[in-house]
């Protein structure tokens, strides 16, 4: 293995790929993280023998998110346009993908999952984008989401940071599957054997580029220009790098117009 994939485990066994994010316990989506999974998913592109690709994590969390230090002004650039590449390159990986939670899932390792094609989820992870509490929002779950779960639930989780257990997002769709705490990975391993592993690789990987269209769109269409809605407009606003910076504090934001007449 090498050093692009020292924060990833990655195997081959019987037509299934393994992706997990191997740095626990919140396994963060950093900058080497995000080169890690690149150069995974590069490795993958060519193959064309795969059931499918199932993307976890070690340990109790799936992630925790993306990393706040790197949402700071001057380093916020390089790391929402290389998150934002690495899920459009998710979504062209020839097998369909499952993306395997526990525990917590937030912000950008919630928008890893939302690129996927299918989710099981342990009833008790949550899952969410809480990225408004602190003074941004989440460009890749902002155009996902509605896609997903509908536009008003969507609009919901964005502006309000709500998230939900699995056993809930299960209850309106998001989540395929769930499986009870502590059976992930047994409830995972019956449905590869019933529903992947039994099919044509090649029918498997066209009808997974097929279904995949609306979310391709909006990852090729729309999120460049939340990308530059963020960078170029939200940035620029005292509040984003005050509640970031709050955040890393472990403090209250002190918002610039908080209370002021709009």
């Amino acid at each position: 293995m090498n050093a692009a994939k020292a924060k990833l485990a990655f195997d081959f066994d019987n037509r299934v790929a393994r992706v997990a994010l191997a740095a626990p316990k919140a396994n963060i989506l950093d900058r080497a993280m995000i080169a890690a999974l690149a150069a995974a998913f590069e490795e993958l592109g060519p193959r064309r023998d795969l059931a499918a690709i199932v993307l976890s994590a070690e340990g109790p969390h799936f992630s925790f998110g993306a990393s706040v230090e790197e949402h700071l002004p001057g380093q916020i650039g390089e790391t929402l346009s290389a998150l934002h590449a690495l899920l459009r390159r998710l979504v062209e990986l020839p097998a369909p993908t499952i993306a395997a939670v526990r525990g917590q899932c937030l912000g950008g390792g919630f928008e890893l999952v939302l690129a996927c094609d299918l989710i099981l989820a342990e009833e008790t992870a949550r899952l969410g984008s809480p990225e408004i509490k602190l003074g941004v929002f989440p460009p890749a779950a902002a155009v996902l989401l509605p896609v997903r779960i509908g536009v008003s639930r969507a609009v919901e989780s964005v502006l309000t940071g709500a998230g939900w257990t699995g056993k809930a997002a299960a209850e309106f769709g998001l989540v395929a599957r769930t499986a009870p705490e502590g059976e992930l990975e047994s409830q995972l391993a019956r449905w590869l054997e019933s529903d992947f592993l039994p099919r044509s690789p090649a029918a498997l990987r066209h009808a997974a580029r097929a279904i995949r269209r609306p979310i391709h769109r909006v990852l090729t269409e729309e999120l460049p220009e939340l990308e530059r809605l963020y960078l170029e407009e939200l940035m620029r606003e005292p509040d984003a790098a005050e509640g970031i910076r709050a955040f890393l504090e472990k403090r209250q934001p002190r918002w610039c117009q908080k209370g002021e007449a709009a």
